[in-house]
């Protein structure tokens, strides 16, 4: 067995004892990574991908291979975190761990895959682009130094290096096609620049901030903010970008001056670019997108066209979820138009508290800028998205947060005086209601516009299909005059199905990736005009067969005010309740918000999904023999004006005691041997459950929040402020009861959280506070690791504190009063 030893330890807190001794606190515990048993290991081992990616024309589909999970060393590679960027320094790209290792190509028609020729040996792919002719493929490989573009001639079903200039991918994948299927819009990286001076160890003085009054503002608790002069200067250093183009022959033809990019897209017809740089000053408090912006329109030689606008630094939004920056923002091209741009203005200073009836309003203006914008429509709420189709058809969808409020709207961009026509009114919230996706496909400038039937009276649409007997999803033909659906195909047990591209203007032909509790996704070719079955494009193996035979059942339960909760019970292979009694259990949840009880009590998931065993959920310990009840539902609903979180611990503590009755009433869990664990906001859950109940004989808690105080502007789906509902911020923070704790509780956590309000030090704080009050508890954080974990000893090593853990609290735990 291969012993993994760590040079990038920095020290876990607590000291674990022999498997049959105590979890002791207060001490280092065990130097370097450990490993969890076989049967664990071997769940991250397993093989991953191959990722499907199929081509516009829906003749031939890329299969990009992946390689097992990244190593320590990988994940430890020198990071620079400037502005809510994390950015590697030696490829002056976007920080990435996950890459492709390999490529083929297959043949829908006949299922046939070739290899592809002339990849260099060590190969890490980190971003892909079909052109739209579908003759070839652009994608990027890292190398030591940079990021090189190479182009797959798909005929030939061989690869080469486009060019030897490299790529700037700080904000993108730094290549985009451009003018049809012969050119790339690139970003590169400047030649001859300027390396930055090195940083001196003497500070040139304090770091100073200062606010000079104004309006009050909700801005979250951001991670990796500017800090320092010097920390500006190395952002300006590493989004310096010259544009250019780059044809398939590998001509490279520059244009412009270098410029601090963070954005740039060319028109539809490749003849102008729309570029967005940043401008000074910058912001120790907000991420680079809030930044002030210079955005302008190029021509394809360069040379600025127009100055579309000055965004100033946005600093103090109104408060609320609906809330936005005053003036124009969203800028972008219609996909369907030459040269069109569009925009969004935010009406009433964009502060969702004025009582207006408009609150945003989309303009467009068309090339040459010289007519002035024309207005397509004003919303009473806030401009969610927009697909474009034609001069006859684009469809519109606004929301607003605070009332779950959706309505899709039809607008004529280029019909004067054309009003806008109401298609759907729901609930967001509401999935049964929900009519699905509308499905596009790429026109002749390669972007993707509303899929119409042949006559253009018709959308298609795809959706997960949620309903009482859980997620089937559909295709559906919309008529937009009638508004009435007509449902061509519906995915049917024992499979979950969905539509992966549709193939012709009938919605009788398709590609879709099916499944069941033993077949892993692979993807299938449709012809409903026929009554031939549908043909298997791929056959993937079943990455863990040691788990095939795992049981899984859709529960329903009420809680005790009523509201119907669903969850996803998983039993272990062999395993009979009735002949071997009930197990320990791992519950894993994540609570949400809702507004109305119905909605909260709609059934989630489907039965027929691949009993798919990930690392990162619970499903992993039914290899050490725990049932597993997945996905508990933890609704916490405000109807009408009251806000949800106004009665959390009430209603979280109702639905973990439904959740807990109907397990042991099935006869599946030791009502004494049950944990609760979950990640993030389930962190967050599993520590107030286990402060305000006695219902769980451990936690385990990753990556959470434990005091709402160092949120104080909002988190998750509260946007009030911490002054405004202090109350209720503190009645949540289980960091104020940490003396309630009774029962054991597991931390783990990222070192280097990138994610706005879980903080590292949100761990911490919580186990020297339980720590201090004589808790039984643990702290185990993860060196070089974000939110999500992603290197492989980090894994491990995190499922044997779980395993470990659930061993000596739940399984083998003593006998204790109130317990048994």
């Amino acid at each position: 067995m291969f012993r993994i030893k760590s040079l990038f330890f920095f020290g876990t807190l607590g000291l674990l004892a022999s498997s049959s001794g105590p979890l002791l606190a207060g001490n280092v515990a065990e130097a370097g990574y450990q490993l969890p048993p076989a049967e664990l290991q071997a769940v991250v081992d397993a093989p991953r991908g191959p990722i499907f990616r199929l081509g516009p024309q829906r003749k031939t589909a890329l299969l990009l291979s992946l390689p097992g999970l990244p190593g320590i060393a990988d994940v430890s590679q020198p990071e620079l975190k400037l502005a809510g960027l994390r950015i590697n320094p030696r490829t002056r790209a976007a920080s990435h761990f996950d890459f492709g290792n390999g490529m083929s190509l297959l043949d829908i028609a006949s299922g046939k895959a070739r290899d592809i020729g002339g990849l260099p040996a060590r190969l890490k792919i980190a971003e892909t682009a079909w052109s739209p002719d579908e003759q070839w493929l652009a994608f990027s490989i890292w190398v030591d130094d940079g990021v090189e573009l190479w182009l797959l001639d798909v005929k030939k079903a061989s690869a080469r290096r486009l060019m030897t200039d490299k790529l700037n991918a700080v904000t993108g994948p730094g290549f985009s096609w451009t003018e049809g299927s012969e050119k790339l819009l690139v970003r590169l990286l400047p030649l001859h620049q300027k390396e930055l001076p090195p940083a001196s160890v003497i500070p040139a003085g304090p770091n100073m901030q200062e606010s000079k009054g104004g309006k009050a503002s909700q801005n979250r608790t951001y991670p990796d903010m500017l800090r320092t002069a010097r920390d500006s200067d190395v952002l300006d250093w590493q989004l310096q970008t010259q544009l250019g183009f780059v044809n398939v022959k590998g001509e490279v033809h520059r244009i412009g001056h270098p410029m601090t990019l963070i954005k740039s897209l060319s028109s539809p017809d490749g003849k102008l670019i729309l570029t967005t740089q940043l401008r000074r000053p910058y912001s120790t408090m907000l991420p680079v997108d809030r930044f002030g912006q210079l955005i302008e329109i190029w021509d394809n030689q360069g040379k600025k066209v127009k100055t579309v606008a000055e965004r100033p630094m946005r600093e103090r939004l109104p408060t609320g979820n609906d809330a936005v920056q005053a003036g124009p923002r969203d800028f972008g091209w219609r996909n369907d138009k030459p040269a069109t741009l569009y925009w969004l203005e935010a009406q009433a200073g964009g502060d969702p508290e004025v009582n207006s009836k408009i609150h945003d309003a989309l303009f467009q203006q068309a090339a040459p800028f010289d007519a002035p914008a024309h207005k397509l429509m004003d919303m009473g709420w806030r401009f969610a998205s927009i697909y474009w189709g034609s001069d006859n058809l684009a469809l519109v969808t606004e929301n607003w947060w605070k009332t779950r409020d959706t309505r899709t709207w039809r607008i004529q961009p280029g019909v004067a005086d054309s009003k806008p026509e109401l298609l759907i009114s729901r609930k967001s919230e509401d999935q049964y209601s929900n009519p699905g996706t509308p499905v596009t496909i790429q026109n002749a400038y390669g972007r993707q516009v509303l899929r119409t039937s042949a006559d253009g009276k018709a959308i298609f649409l795809t959706g997960t299909g949620a309903s009482a007997e859980g997620d089937r999803p559909f295709l559906d033909k919309f008529d937009l005059s009638t508004r009435q659906t007509n449902r061509l195909w519906r995915s049917q047990a024992p499979y979950y199905e969905e539509v992966v591209a549709l193939l012709n203007d009938k919605g009788s032909s398709f590609v879709s990736s099916r499944e069941s509790n033993e077949e892993r996704p692979n993807f299938y070719l449709h012809d409903l005009s026929s009554n031939v079955a549908a043909r298997a494009l791929t056959q993937f193996p079943h990455p863990t067969p040691q788990f095939k035979g795992i049981k899984k059942q859709q529960i329903r339960y009420e809680r005790e005010d009523g509201v119907e909760l669903t969850a996803t019970l998983y039993l272990p292979p062999g395993y009979d309740p009735k002949r071997d009694g009930p197990r320990p259990m791992l519950m894993w949840a994540y609570p949400r918000e809702f507004k109305t009880a119905e909605a909260a009590s709609q059934v989630t998931s489907s039965p027929y999904k691949f009993n798919r065993i990930s690392f990162t959920g619970p499903q992993v310990m039914l290899a050490r023999g725990y049932t597993v009840l997945d996905g508990p539902s933890m609704p916490i609903v405000g109807e009408g004006k009251k806000e949800p979180n106004d009665t959390y611990l009430e209603q979280l503590k109702m639905n973990a005691e439904a959740a807990v009755e109907e397990v042991v009433r099935l006869g599946v869990a030791d009502r004494s041997r049950i944990a609760i664990g979950g990640h993030s906001y389930g962190a967050f859950m599993t520590a107030n459950l286990l402060a305000h109940t006695r219902l769980f004989r451990a936690g385990i808690a990753r990556s959470g929040a434990y005091n709402r105080s160092l949120t104080p502007f909002g988190f998750q789906a509260e946007d009030r402020n911490f002054w405004t509902a202090k109350k209720v911020y503190l009645e949540m923070s289980p960091f104020n009861y940490a003396n309630q704790f009774k029962d054991p509780i597991l931390f783990i956590h990222g070192e280097q959280d990138s994610n706005p309000g879980t903080f590292p030090m949100q761990s911490e704080r919580m186990y020297q506070a339980l720590q201090g009050l004589g808790a039984v508890t643990r702290l185990s954080m993860l060196p070089n690791e974000s939110h999500s974990y992603r290197a492989r000893e980090s894994i491990l090593h995190m499922l044997w504190e779980q395993d470990r853990w659930l061993e000596t609290y739940v399984k083998n735990a003593k006998p204790e009063n109130g317990k048994d």
